[in-house]
């Protein structure tokens, strides 16, 4: 499985940035998104860049994979989830989360 890491760039070179997130600094491919800017937050797929995302985005991301951790671990330390959760959502806000066609809720 593979799974998206957010990370922030720090640094630029031709084709790369030097990036940095949860506790680590890796040199990322950035072919895919283009030329970043310092300081824009990435979602990064083993060493490569697949898109640009906001720093709520990124602090969404680093949220659930702390709780992935956390329950890997066994228990979740105390920890919330700083969105969301998919069972919190309306139909058709969770239709808007998965690209479905929206669904339009009924009142009774």
């Amino acid at each position: 499985m593979c799974i998206g890491i957010p990370m922030q760039v720090l640094a630029l070179e031709p084709g790369h940035a030097l990036c940095e997130g949860r506790g680590e600094r890796r040199r990322v491919r950035t072919a895919l998104i283009g030329e970043p800017r310092i300081g824009d937050w990435l979602l990064v797929f083993l060493d490569s860049a697949q898109e640009r995302i906001s720093p709520e985005r990124a602090a969404e991301v680093n949220a659930t994979l702390d709780l992935l951790a956390a329950a890997q671990n066994g228990g979740s330390a105390g920890l919330d989830a700083a969105f969301a959760l998919p069972s919190q959502l309306s139909a058709a806000d969770l239709s808007a989360l998965t690209g479905a066609t929206p669904i339009t809720e009924t009142t009774p």
